[in-house]
């Protein structure tokens, strides 16, 4: 029986999905089904994910975007749509290693974790390539989140993480910009009281394709929920 989908935004990543759903098919051991979500019916993505789906025993769906154009819509309609007991987000670039979701989902069902974060930037976890300027402002959130507002994971940033289903029914996403939807939800899960765990991951930047990183625009958003989490520790000095 499935209890994990794999939820894999999409946006003309035909130079990369093919791969991405074969790693995918050959590193991770749970039984599971993959999500595509895709914007718009002329992706490039699609006819190549029609394809993967005759190869594989695993589930493959092409699931469209009910919520608009952009990232952030993919992801929260690959997180409503999933029926599974735990989701997990992964990029269609190449960046996030498969294998690392078997470690994930070991952690959420032993240790009843809500939220299972995939760290770069905790003991044995990696950034390989990538903008400079990005990757120090995202090691230097993900720090200052666990040191100073004492966030229990190193990364909150990253996209790549398993979410447990009952959490996310208990939440109304207010993200609206770009990847900014995981930092929001790590960060309502440490005001709620939910179990938040990381295990260390080895980021890649993509090899082939473009990037649809947009951190001046998206920045705003990032620092909303950046200072929310100080918001517990306030509490707790009241």
């Amino acid at each position: 029986m499935n209890n994990l989908t794999i939820v894999i935004p999409v946006y003309n990543e035909s130079e990369n999905i093919a791969q991405v759903i074969s790693k995918i098919e050959g590193e991770v051991k749970s039984e599971h089904l993959i999500n595509v979500i895709y914007d718009f019916n002329e992706d490039t993505s699609i006819p190549v994910v029609e394809e993967e789906k005759t190869k594989y025993k695993t589930p493959i769906n092409l699931v469209r975007n009910k919520y608009g154009r952009g990232v952030l819509n993919a992801i929260k309609t690959g997180l409503e749509t999933a029926e599974t007991e735990y989701v997990i987000v992964t990029m269609a670039d190449l960046s996030d290693p498969p294998e690392v979701m078997n470690k994930m989902l070991e952690i959420a069902s032993e240790k009843n974790a809500d939220i299972v974060c995939a760290s770069r930037y905790m003991r044995g976890g990696k950034q390989i390539g990538g903008p400079f300027v990005k990757g120090l402002m995202s090691k230097c959130a993900g720090l200052s989140l666990y040191y100073l507002a004492k966030l229990p994971t190193h990364d909150a940033t990253n996209s790549f993480k398993l979410y447990r289903i009952s959490f996310l029914k208990k939440q109304k996403i207010e993200s609206k910009g770009g990847f900014e939807l995981g930092l929001e939800l790590v960060v309502k899960a440490h005001l709620q009281g939910f179990k938040i765990l990381e295990t260390p991951t080895a980021w890649t930047n993509r090899q082939a394709g473009k990037s649809n990183f947009k951190i001046v625009e998206w920045l705003p958003s990032y620092l909303k929920w950046y200072f929310a989490a100080f918001k517990r520790n306030n509490l707790k000095g009241a």
